[in-house]
């Protein structure tokens, strides 16, 4: 196999050029279909940017759950805490807020 780029030989299980680098073998991030052209799947056509851009969006969104709810389980550690000096009504406050968000949804 020749390198479209640069023309050098390359072995033909190679997924790079070993003189310039530039991509021979592309995979499906959805299927793990191994093709000589990028952009779209020739097996199950999926779009690969659009794919990845999605599942970019999805781990996002994920990590942002997850820090809204690691935010909620110190703020209620922080009243629990200072509960003594401030009479617990932010504690008091946030749990009535949160049982009406949950009884809404």
């Amino acid at each position: 196999m020749n390198c479209p780029r640069c023309k050098t030989e390359a072995a033909d299980d190679a997924r790079f050029c070993p003189r310039c680098h530039a991509t021979l073998r592309y995979q499906c991030p959805a299927c793990k279909h191994e093709q000589l052209q990028g952009g779209q799947c020739e097996k199950c056509d999926v779009d690969f940017l659009k794919y990845i851009v999605a599942m970019m969006q999805s781990k996002k969104y994920q990590a942002e759950l997850a820090h809204e709810k690691s935010a909620r389980g110190s703020t209620l550690l922080k009243n629990l805490l200072f509960a003594p000096f401030n009479l617990g009504i932010p504690l008091i406050r946030d749990l009535l807020s949160g049982t009406r968000k949950r009884g809404s949804l």
